[in-house]
């Protein structure tokens, strides 16, 4: 492994966090988190790549599962715009003894106004002279730099998870697989009558989801085509309706077979009496069924300010 240079001055690494979870409800910081399964230091592991957005800076962290479920490894780099030069370097720490590098290069990443870099760039997570996990579209640059193999192991993504705030539109645009091309996913909520709130959900500017009375159907589930395969989106905008100051929606995008679709993964009963909590956990097991996109979820939490 070469040793790194570069490195930004707003760097933290190698402590172990237990219960953290970021704060991202406060106006203006988007968060974007991909959490992939794969092999590290003896056992698997879940490792969350988050990548975050304000007004001054991107920021990139890297959380990698400890011991117990509610324990992670955790080290964090912040991007400044006056740091461009310093784009690239790497940090080490620790995971049950072993050393776990992180090499990123992203001087040259185009973010194309979105949260998570879109192309000319890499992270790379080395453990054992294996790059285990590598993000981006420049795989080669990062195996040159880091002179690792490949692990045999391919990871496998588990969920992605996004905050977007806004007024009465959301907007991202995702991939709802690795290999997939990236869509663009719009959410709009209507009240100008104030007195009925509709809600429109658009896949690359085409309506897709269309919910009037919104007031009674603050959670509900509906499948729609997309590709090949379908996808299962599921809603819950209680809070945007009944709660008040920051507050948000979740919106969770499930890929399924369309042989699949005519039995939705979860009851819809089961849907509409679910809070946002359950309604995760509901999907993230993924049952009994054996497709191939049975074990992912995209979460959007949709923030709205005033």
């Amino acid at each position: 492994m070469h040793d790194s240079t570069g490195i930004p001055a707003s760097f933290s690494s190698g402590e172990r966090q237990t219960g953290e979870k970021a704060t991202v409800g406060r106006s203006g910081q988007s968060v974007f988190m991909s959490v992939y399964r794969t092999r590290l230091a003896g056992q698997y592991r879940s490792i969350t790549v988050t990548w975050c957005k304000n007004l001054l800076l991107h920021g990139l962290s890297v959380s990698v599962q400890g011991p117990n479920p509610d324990e992670h490894y955790q080290c964090k780099v912040e991007m400044k715009p006056w740091h461009f030069w310093r784009k690239q370097g790497s940090m080490h720490f620790a995971v049950d003894g072993r050393r776990v590098e992180v090499v990123w290069d992203i001087k040259s990443a185009k973010f194309n106004g979105e949260t998570e870099p879109q192309s000319d760039y890499y992270v790379a997570i080395v453990c054992e002279e294996e790059v285990v996990l590598v993000l981006g579209d420049s795989k080669k640059d990062a195996y040159r730099k880091t002179g690792c193999r490949p692990s045999l192991i391919d990871p496998i993504l588990v969920s992605r998870r996004e905050h977007v705030f806004g007024k009465k539109k959301f907007s991202t645009k995702v991939r709802l697989d690795e290999k997939g091309n990236f869509h663009g996913i719009s959410i709009e909520c209507n009240n100008s009558d104030g007195f009925d709130p509709r809600m429109e959900i658009k896949v690359d500017g085409k309506l897709a989801i269309n919910v009037k009375h919104l007031q009674w159907k603050f959670r509900g589930n509906e499948f729609i085509n997309l590709g090949k395969n379908g996808v299962e989106v599921y809603w819950d905008v209680h809070d945007w309706l009944f709660g008040s100051g920051p507050r948000h929606g979740l919106f969770i995008f499930k890929p399924i077979s369309s042989a699949a679709a005519v039995a939705p993964p979860v009851p819809t009963a089961s849907v509409s009496t679910a809070s946002s909590p359950n309604l995760e956990g509901l999907l993230m097991n993924p049952g009994s069924r054996n497709d191939d996109h049975s074990s992912f979820c995209l979460f959007l939490h949709a923030w709205k300010v005033e």
